[in-house]
């Protein structure tokens, strides 16, 4: 069934659609097609959804419905938007389009673009050697269906044993092996949240969180992270004694986008605060194996738990390659079974060849982590370098360890900059992505995944864009004339 968006909804989405590149002048409704498109390519805005009539949209935006109607027309001319008499507006995409390595769609020619979407790294070269060893280990299980719900065993007491030495006493019935982070989000929220129940998250968070928790049709109240100091204690504990959630998503372990540590006393009174408000916690650990600068780290908040409140997801992606789709929760031994029964009416199962590679990359997770760590510190240091000198006015905290830096921009063009950042040859991820309703429109996530040099040309070319967006001439908007 096609979902639609209401004209008030869309205009907030749209936030300040006219921010477009300086050096174009062009008349409202080109910038207001070419911010529909933004926001189909970053995926604040789904396909197949029907858009608001013309006249409602134009009360919304307080515009002209020509204007309106000359943006639809130019969304439909350049294959972003079909139309049907008497059945409405809704969003598609032009051929030759293809699904990039953010999940966002992208052209299929722009092969070359450096993608600064994507928050994650190329495969470690141990991938292979522990592929050729995992296939010597296959024929063990070729007697059987293959059906693991739960996960092999091994690699559900190698992840048991990984918890353990962080602090938290595990054993491999309390591990549920998933196919990648994302499954094990998405299985503990089909679980745990009913339709239309209050969940809060931080802001800005992860836009598949977002993503997940809008399929539930949850109620999302926010606490805001400060760029400088992270989480706020007293308004974190406070949202959740007002709000009493039925969940609370938060990213303990240098948070995405921020980067931001949570501190021990703070993870301490969270879960209390939890266990008193009756809300149960989703702590995700994507990025716990990466501390960049000091190795020693906070507590996992499940030590605190006394209550099975806490659900821990994390997985491979950041620390070894996003390619190995597996993932796991750590919960209670019940929990986890009651999960595997989820999970069968989903996808059955990993793949057991996928475990038997992860089985061995955990064997020799330090010195593959390691590698890991000194790469990204190496990359992560390159890219501050080139932001202080070529964009001295953005304001970032550097990131202690993780893979991404939150950006705090001269102004309110996350989403106008994005768009120019395109035309020669960036993708970037806009501040929007990560909150709610078109906010955030002050700021920018910059991963520091890929290769160094890369990452100085992208922020060369992304000075270049926001000079201009200085340095030219304002446009002149002007409403088109409907000639008869």
């Amino acid at each position: 069934m096609t979902t639609s968006v209401r004209g008030d909804q869309l205009a907030r989405l749209l936030g300040r659609w006219h921010a477009l590149p300086g050096r174009r002048r062009s008349p409202d409704y080109a910038a207001l097609a070419g911010a529909v498109r933004g926001l189909l390519s970053d995926g604040r805005l789904a396909l197949g959804v029907r858009l608001p009539a013309e006249r409602e949209l134009a009360e919304a935006l307080a515009i002209s419905r020509t204007t309106v109607s000359a943006a639809y027309r130019a969304l439909r001319e350049t294959g972003h938007l079909a139309s049907r008499r008497g059945a409405g507006s809704w969003t598609t995409l032009p051929n030759g389009h293809r699904v990039a390595s953010s999940g966002l769609w992208t052209p299929e020619d722009d092969l070359d673009m450096i993608d600064l979407g994507c928050a994650a790294s190329a495969a470690p070269v141990e991938i292979v050697p522990a592929a050729r060893a995992a296939a010597d280990d296959l024929p063990r299980y070729l007697g059987s269906a293959g059906y693991h719900p739960t996960g092999l065993p091994e690699l559900r007491a190698a992840v048991a044993d990984g918890y353990t030495a962080r602090g938290v006493p595990t054993t491999p019935e309390q591990i549920l092996i998933t196919s990648g982070t994302q499954q094990a989000l998405d299985l503990v929220l089909r679980l745990s949240v009913p339709v239309g129940a209050p969940v809060l998250v931080e802001t800005p968070t992860y836009p598949n969180a977002l993503a997940a928790l809008a399929a539930r049709r949850a109620r999302i109240s926010t606490h805001g992270l400060d760029i400088e100091h992270g989480w706020d204690g007293e308004m974190l504990l406070g949202a959740l004694r007002q709000i009493k959630p039925r969940m609370t998503y938060v990213i303990p372990e240098f948070h995405n986008p921020t980067g931001h540590l949570m501190p021990t006393e703070l993870r301490e009174r969270l879960v209390a605060t939890a266990h008193s408000t009756g809300a149960d916690l989703i702590v995700d650990e994507s990025f716990v194996d990466l501390p960049l600068d000091d190795p020693s780290m906070p507590p996992p908040v499940a030590v605190f738990d006394r209550h099975s409140r806490v659900t821990s997801i994390g997985g491979m992606s950041k620390a070894y390659w996003g390619g190995l789709r597996i993932g796991w929760v750590r919960a209670s031994a019940p929990l986890v079974q009651r999960l595997a029964a989820i999970r069968v009416g989903v996808d059955m199962a990993s793949p057991v060849l996928e475990q038997l590679v992860a089985v061995h990359l955990l064997a020799n997770a330090a010195e593959i982590v390691a590698a890991r760590r000194a790469q990204l510190r190496f990359r992560r240091d390159t890219l501050v370098a080139a932001l202080r000198e070529q964009l001295p006015e953005w304001r970032f905290v550097v990131p202690g360890g993780g893979v991404t830096l939150w950006a705090e921009l001269d102004g309110p063009i996350s989403s106008a900059l994005s768009r120019a950042a395109e035309d020669v040859g960036v993708r970037l991820a806009p501040g929007p992505r990560f909150g709610l309703d078109g906010t955030l429109e002050r700021f920018l996530r910059l991963p520091f995944t890929l290769p160094a040099d890369d990452l100085a040309e992208a922020v060369r070319r992304i000075a270049s864009v926001r000079h201009d967006l200085d340095h030219a001439a304002r446009p002149v908007w002007r409403t088109p004339v409907v000639i008869t």
